[in-house]
């Protein structure tokens, strides 16, 4: 949860001088880890109203891609509960959440929305806040069935991850917790049953990022579950400033804060290799994922990041190294963290990394990845060379300067505006109350971040428009996307820390074509399809310089996956922009069985299914 500082640049500082943003000065930011530099001069953005950046830098036209619709979608009516407001322990601080997923196969996405506890909760003493899950009605709204559902968790949730693991055509849930985590299995009735005691995935102290994956190629979905820190209510780390608690973990730019991570114990991470009879097995050490420095983690995601049709595992560890594991395809995994550049930043340092999002940023068939971090630092986007080879790039393609004054928390790639090339997008809000009340440059709640992909070569801002969607100043912790409308339009849902959950509508004014895919394996291959990579070729995608690439035509890469973002779990139908392209040239499916196979052009501007083949 602390930053790695990163000193401004000369230039970076001059351009801050000529802008149109007002500039002030913070005192120095001061971080945990005295061995990391600080930057002795950090310049504070305030927008023309004197409102910090986070909070303020609104323009009063321009291109309006969301509005918030929370409202009159019904989720509104919900409320995210975490701790108490003065957030004195780091357990009160994290956030929630957010799955979408189609429970009832009724072809529209639900909505799931974890939520947290407080203590006297925990004790018995008053009613556990409960978690949401919001029938879609089909026509804009949403109904809390959660009671009726049995998944109201009534736990200290923290994230969701949705998978079906039985490959009896029917998503089940996976929720993880402080204390025990629960597997909600779906009854296919718009009811489920918590198994995991019989299933032994409960676990037991703090778990965060879920992600299913088949890794051994058994056809059946695998369990991987990271795990933060170990936390005892009974035996909790002092207050800052209390009880001797005034040394570096317990400080942000000298004032007292809520302690850790740094000098707490980690969390082991897990993996339960899934034993096709509803129990699984703990396979971690076996495996080489157990997590044996004890780092933080929070985000994960099962994904083939080396194109070798194996889902290797990505590890976003708060404060310490990110973990990035390849799969051998024998049962184990290889630590390739440090080898591939993943474990740390460009300037070789490591990052308070909270979510990750995956995604073929450049059309070229190879998985980049973007990390959100922690304000004070900006958030690296590490661009894959090939053969799990990265490079952080975000101070060349746009995305370093400008994130630094954000903490960021779920994030996605996705084409908001069909265009063909995927988008960036990140929740925010601050970890440190204490932000409204020091001059630090950002503020305890944040408007989420959206950048547009300039055709592969670097991202631009979209800047938020007053009283948009993207205006919205809240606490954001976990997100989701998804196309919640089937509209062909990505949408946007944010679970708020000790707020009313966010529904961002897509109402980008674009006229471009679109494709959606909703996959489904044989059962040699999960039967939701998790870990199928799928190319899609198409004329009339325009690429850098407005130029038509190779011959007219663009191949664009997607994954079904499991879990991501933070503590999250994305649509995981398969969307496509199409751009002016009328018509789909190929689709190329690599299923996780092995199998490849090339399935006809659709129409454009559906939905469409497809089954893998039995041949």
């Amino acid at each position: 949860m602390f930053p790695a500082i990163r000193a401004l640049s000369l230039s970076a500082l001059v351009l801050a001088a000529s802008s149109p943003l007002l500039q002030a000065q913070a005192k120095p930011a001061q971080t945990p880890d005295s061995a990391q530099a600080v930057e002795s001069n950090h310049a504070v953005q305030l927008d023309a109203e004197h409102r910090v950046i986070t909070a303020g830098g609104f323009v009063k036209s321009g291109p309006i891609v969301f509005q918030d619709v929370s409202e009159k979608s019904g989720l509104a009516k919900w409320t995210h509960h975490m701790g108490t407001p003065t957030k004195d322990y780091i357990i009160e601080t994290k956030g929630s959440g957010v799955c979408l997923f189609d429970y009832d196969n009724d072809g529209w996405l639900d909505i799931y929305l974890v939520n947290g506890s407080t203590l006297e909760a925990l004790a018995g003493k008053a009613t556990p806040p409960h978690a949401a899950l919001f029938h879609n009605n089909h026509d804009g709204t949403f109904t809390d069935v959660s009671a009726k559902a049995g998944v109201q968790n009534d736990r200290w949730g923290m994230g969701c991850a949705v998978a079906d693991y039985d490959n009896d055509g029917y998503p089940d849930l996976y929720v993880s917790n402080y204390g025990k985590n629960r597997l909600f299995h779906n009854n296919k009735n718009g009811t489920f049953t918590d198994v995991a005691e019989q299933a032994k995935v409960t676990l037991g102290n703090w778990s965060t990022g879920a992600t299913w994956g088949d890794y051994d190629g058994d056809g059946k979905l695998d369990l991987f579950v990271a795990g933060y820190l170990h936390w005892d209510w009974d035996n909790p780390p002092a207050k800052g400033g209390e009880g001797g608690s005034s040394n570096s973990f317990c400080t942000f730019r000298g004032e007292a804060t809520a302690c850790g991570p740094r000098g707490l114990k980690g969390e082991p991470d897990h993996l339960f290799h899934n034993n096709g009879d509803g129990t699984f097995t703990d396979v971690s050490d076996k495996a080489g994922v157990a997590d044996k420095p004890g780092y933080y983690g929070l985000g994960a995601v099962f994904v083939d990041i080396n194109n070798d049709g194996k889902p290797d595992l990505l590890v976003g560890n708060d404060s310490t190294p990110n973990y990035l594991y390849i799969n051998k395809g024998d049962g184990a995994f290889e630590d390739d963290s440090y080898a591939s550049g993943y474990a740390l930043n460009e300037a070789g340092r490591e990052t308070a990394s909270m979510g990750i999002a995956v995604g073929d940023t450049q059309n070229k068939g190879m998985l980049d990845v973007f990390n959100t971090t922690f304000s004070d630092d900006y958030k690296p986007l590490y661009r894959n060379e090939g053969d799990a080879n990265f490079t952080d790039v975000s101070y060349h393609v746009g995305l370093g300067e400008v994130t630094v004054p954000f903490l960021s928390w779920g994030d996605a790639f996705f084409d908001y505006d069909n265009d063909g090339w995927k988008d960036l997008m990140m929740s925010d809000g601050h970890v440190y109350p204490q932000a409204d009340k020091y001059n630090w440059g950002t503020s305890w709640k944040e408007r989420p971040m959206l950048f547009h992909n300039l055709q592969g070569k670097s991202f631009e801002n979209v800047p938020a428009v007053e009283g948009t969607g993207l205006a919205a100043v809240i606490a954001g912790r976990g997100m989701a996307v998804g196309d919640l409308f089937n509209d062909g339009k990505i949408d946007a849902v944010i679970n708020v820390m000790d707020g009313r959950p966010v529904l961002l509508r897509n109402v980008d004014s674009n006229h471009n074509h679109w494709l959606e895919l909703k996959l489904t394996g044989t059962g040699k291959s999960p039967r939701d399809a998790t870990g199928t990579v799928v190319y899609v070729t198409a004329a009339g995608i325009r690429g850098p310089q407005q130029q038509v690439l190779v011959d007219g035509v663009v191949k664009q890469r997607g994954d079904v996956i499991s879990g991501g973002s933070y503590l999250s779990n994305n649509d995981t139908r398969l969307h496509f922009g199409l751009g002016a392209a009328t018509k789909i040239d190929d689709i190329e499916i690599h299923w996780p069985d092995g199998k490849v196979e090339h399935a006809p052009g659709p129409a454009i501007d559906k939905i469409t299914a497809i089954t893998e083949s039995t041949k």
